[in-house]
């Protein structure tokens, strides 16, 4: 049986959940300059993904997950969607990290973007891991 505690920091996780998508799509918004001159600076390798491709299909992922705590407090396949939020590591998709480690001070939106998802994705695994 779960403790009031518990369910009471569930709660609270599913409130931060429900703060970081509306943050998400506000920076998002906010990226819109940065992510014309970032399709241009950072093309797509050989037949690789953009960086913006990368970093949408991830924000497709974690949001829907998101979006689905958000109004039903759980995920139907859990088992699966943990494991696949424990692959989605943000900074280990190589066209990510190369941006933004390597774009020294630039586009600092899309940076504040990329951190948000992560954190986003790290508490959804919280959520789904109590």
């Amino acid at each position: 049986m779960m403790t009031k505690a518990i369910l009471n920091q569930q709660e609270l996780i599913k409130r931060n959940i429900s703060h970081l998508l509306t943050q998400l799509t506000n920076t998002y918004k906010n990226t819109r300059g940065e992510r014309e001159e970032v399709s241009i600076q950072f093309p797509p390798k050989d037949e690789d993904f953009s960086l913006l491709e990368e970093l949408e299909l991830l924000t497709v992922n974690i949001r829907g997950y998101a979006s689905q705590i958000q109004s039903t407090g759980q995920i139907i396949n859990q088992a699966q969607a943990i494991e696949q939020l424990q692959a989605m590591r943000v900074l280990n998709i190589p066209q990510i990290a190369s941006f933004y480690f390597g774009s020294n001070g630039n586009y600092e939106q899309i940076k504040s973007y990329i951190r948000t998802l992560d954190y986003l994705r790290l508490l959804l695994l919280e959520y789904l891991q109590f």
